[in-house]
């Protein structure tokens, strides 16, 4: 996965809080086996902590002095995307809403930006305060991707992925796909809070890996504002990273590693073969509307 070395990113699509304190409030979720236990439950590229019962109403995170906002300074050409982690998720959040948003206009619709928000070991959110153990989210109650970079080690060395630039791209773009739902008002069926292979919950879930391959599939013909591609380049051993990726966190196998055995009735997410199967119908297709899971 590469991209354009002269491209210019927009950073204000990305808000830094590294490096930020969280003031008030009790975080319920926390790392060792509580964590991974809340990871089985369910809130793993999910959808808002507020659904696993994690504090609410907590004011926003308060930059300390060590906050200096470092993908601001730090992040303004596709050159930074090819060798920094935290410009790449700039570099791929760009891509993934310039996409959507052309998707949306060509459809006659308005497509609402989402940022992204990096933080480390915990945050506050209009959806209740959060740590890294419950992994990326998306917040409807403010509209916004939360994502601890530390993340994506934890899912190489405790959920087996192979890793890569894309595995972390496919996750940014599941994030977004949840974004595209909650601005179609698909989220709304997933409120029943019910769980099981065949959950409105593991429907959502599997209907945004499919936009995060629809995505994949246009990810190097999407221009920019300067009507240049961002992305230059993605292999099929890219796309095959993002498999393997969605294959790691599929809940029969997370529930195998961390439970001893395979419990479909508490599913929230989806088989692993059934995360790859989205992503690659996406892919494949490149059509949003190949991607109802609900049919």
């Amino acid at each position: 996965m590469r991209f354009d070395d002269d491209a210019d990113l927009d950073t204000s699509e990305v808000s830094d809080v590294r490096g930020s304190r969280v003031p008030g409030g009790r975080v319920t979720v926390g790392g060792g086996v509580v964590g991974i236990v809340a990871l089985v439950l369910g809130l793993f590229f999910g959808v808002g902590p507020d659904q696993l019962g994690l504090s609410s109403g907590d004011p926003a995170a308060e930059p300390s002095a060590s906050s200096a906002e470092r993908v601001q300074r730090s992040c303004l050409k596709g050159s930074d995307a090819n060798s920094r982690d935290d410009c790449r998720t700039v570099a791929v959040v760009n891509n993934v809403q310039d996409y959507w948003r052309q998707k949306f206009d060509r459809a006659g619709e308005t497509y609402t930006p989402a940022k992204t928000v990096l933080f480390a070991d915990r945050v506050s959110t209009a959806c209740g305060a959060a740590t890294s153990a419950v992994g990326p989210f998306y917040c409807p109650g403010d509209r916004q991707v939360y994502l601890d970079l530390g993340f994506f080690d934890e899912l190489r060395t405790t959920y087996g992925a192979g890793g890569g630039p894309f595995a972390e791209a496919y996750v940014v773009a599941h994030e977004y796909g949840h974004h595209v739902q909650d601005q179609l008002g698909t989220l709304d069926r997933a409120g029943d809070g019910r769980q099981g292979a065949d959950s409105a919950s593991v429907k959502v879930e599997l209907q945004a890996d499919c936009y995060a391959g629809v995505w994949a599939n246009h990810a190097t013909t999407t221009r920019d504002e300067s009507g240049h591609p961002l992305i230059t380049e993605l292999t099929e051993a890219d796309i095959q990273d993002g498999l393997d990726a969605a294959a790691a966190v599929g809940d029969d196998r997370i529930q195998e590693k961390f439970q001893g055995g395979v419990h479909p009735e508490s599913w929230t997410h989806g088989s692993s073969a059934q995360r790859e199967q989205w992503f690659t119908t996406g892919f494949r297709t490149g059509d949003a509307s190949r991607c109802d899971t609900f049919r």
